[in-house]
């Protein structure tokens, strides 16, 4: 039996997973802005990975559209999309999705499959993540620049799609309960604004310390928060959150033995944010250090270091193009916080 997958939001994640199902012989429609679906048209897609493989799609063994009218014939849905266009891009798709057609969520953020269920009520929607970063180059080519897979939200209409993802190299991490994995995967993602804030690609940016100082302490912060309200993230890597918060305060040399066993960076790798703010798009830092503050908030905790990001990233779509030194961003965030002792690179500091 031929799939037939429409991926709502053909951006860099969307192209990746949905040009894996076409390569695995999927009937795969994109639908997204004419800009990226007229390059894929005219090249195909080369997709590559950093542990070396390599698929080639031609560019009639897949569709594109800017409507999602193929959503009318579609087994499955995969909305890509950033979370700011979930409402909108789920509407487009009433009255014209099946009743039995499955929407898996493969966005960033807490919430959006629960968007989407309000808005198509007699569809299986499920939550997923994309555990790995993809880097857009000319020509149709799309690379796989971090470790990871998907993990999604388990239930038993993934069953008939688990061989055709198993055969894309894109198994399915099924989970009893997903929220865990997305909490812990917005922890991950908090070093998004650090690093388009920075400019550098992401092995650069980690390799400095006065960066992942800025990431100790945003995610220190949202930990503490989490942890109030009764919060308890996933392990993603070897090492758990709060001992991962540890790791990147310390010294380069060591950091640099132990970071290759955490995660696994392609040296030409970005956050999607820093690409977001070199297009002049919107991104996402409302789902990611704005959702530590809105938890914050909720919770009745100060949450000044990732308010200062949620206000940095917001001077940065408006037009700023500083690129900030790690020295410089680390004594903005140290200066917006309450209380210097609670800053994990600090002395008195006690994990």
């Amino acid at each position: 039996m031929t799939f037939r997958v429409t991926v709502l939001g053909a951006g860099s994640i969307g192209i990746f997973v949905g040009g894996k199902l076409a390569a695995a012989g999927a009937d795969v429609t994109f639908v997204g802005r004419p800009r990226l679906l007229d390059e894929i048209s005219g090249n195909g897609l080369r997709l590559t990975d950093l542990d070396g493989g390599s698929d080639r799609v031609a560019p009639g063994a897949f569709a594109v559209a800017t409507e999602p009218t193929s959503a009318a014939t579609a087994d499955l849905i995969l909305i890509t999309v950033k979370s700011a266009q979930t409402a909108v891009s789920a509407e487009q798709l009433v009255g014209r999705v099946r009743p039995d057609t499955v929407v898996l969520s493969l966005q960033n953020g807490i919430g959006n499959d629960t968007v989407i269920k309000e808005i198509l009520p007699a569809c299986v929607v499920l939550a997923g993540m994309v555990m790995f970063n993809v880097v857009h180059r000319d020509g149709g080519i799309f690379h796989r620049g971090t470790a990871g897979g998907l993990a999604v939200a388990d239930d038993p209409a993934l069953d008939r799609f688990a061989p055709l993802f198993a055969r894309a190299g894109l198994p399915l991490e099924r989970h009893a309960d997903l929220l865990p994995v997305q909490w812990a995967k917005l922890l991950l993602n908090l070093n998004n604004p650090i690093n388009a804030l920075s400019g550098l690609p992401l092995r650069t940016e980690l390799g400095e310390r006065d960066y992942r100082r800025c990431l100790a302490l945003a995610q220190a912060e949202a930990l503490a928060v989490m942890h109030r309200a009764q919060i308890r993230p996933a392990r993603l890597t070897l090492l758990s959150p709060e001992l991962m918060v540890r790791l990147l305060t310390v010294p380069d040399l060591l950091f640099s033995r132990f970071a290759g066993r955490v995660v696994a960076v392609d040296p030409q790798a970005r956050s999607s944010m820093a690409d977001d703010l070199a297009l002049g798009r919107k991104t996402e830092i409302a789902w990611l250090s704005g959702e530590i503050v809105s938890l914050g908030r909720m919770v009745g905790m100060p949450t000044p270091v990732n308010a200062a990001l949620v206000e940095l990233i917001g001077v940065a779509e408006r037009g700023d193009s500083r690129r900030w030194t790690g020295p410089d961003l680390l004594a903005r965030l140290r200066s917006a916080k309450c209380d210097g002792a609670e800053d994990p690179a600090h002395p008195s500091h006690r994990a």
